[in-house]
């Protein structure tokens, strides 16, 4: 991000999703939030873990400036997802916003305890939805200031 919080390339987010509605509907918020986005999506913890190390298929993947992460996954779910990213000193800065169906205050304390830097809870009207994307897309791609280079000092 520069000064003014104009960002010069599109935004790479990875999505940990397995529901492709919701991917459509998140993908249809970052376009009406005007943000540039070059979207990725997982469908399983092993897919997002191996897409973060870039590991096999996606040993060419961009490092995501932001990863969307669902709870209720197949494989590995995100609160395992999310312990493999505070163990790992190369991961562990990585902005992950946690986006599920669940209120449960035990999930919400240990998302926040596993060092995710919000959780929201997935609104069911589509209208809704589509609001709470562009939030997000507004807060971690205009308010936020995140490094420009996320590799920079991790050895990545």
């Amino acid at each position: 991000m520069t000064e003014t919080g104009a960002r010069l390339r599109a935004a790479e987010i990875l999505l940990f999703e397995d529901n492709d509605d919701d991917a459509e509907l998140t993908r249809i918020g970052f376009a009406q939030a005007k943000l540039a986005v070059h979207m990725h999506q997982v469908s399983n913890g092993e897919e997002c873990m191996a897409f973060l190390r870039r590991e096999g298929r996606f040993a060419d993947a961009p490092r995501p400036d932001l990863v969307l992460l669902d709870l209720n996954m197949p494989r590995m779910d995100g609160r395992e997802v999310l312990a493999e990213l505070s163990a790992d000193e190369a991961l562990r800065q990585l902005p992950v916003v946690v986006m599920t169906t669940s209120l449960a205050e035990r999930d919400v304390l240990d998302a926040y305890s596993l060092r995710c830097s919000s959780y929201v809870v997935k609104p069911v009207d589509f209208n809704q939805f589509s609001d709470v994307i562009k939030a997000i897309a507004n807060y971690w791609f205009q308010l936020v200031v995140l490094p420009t280079d996320m590799e920079k000092g991790n050895g990545r």
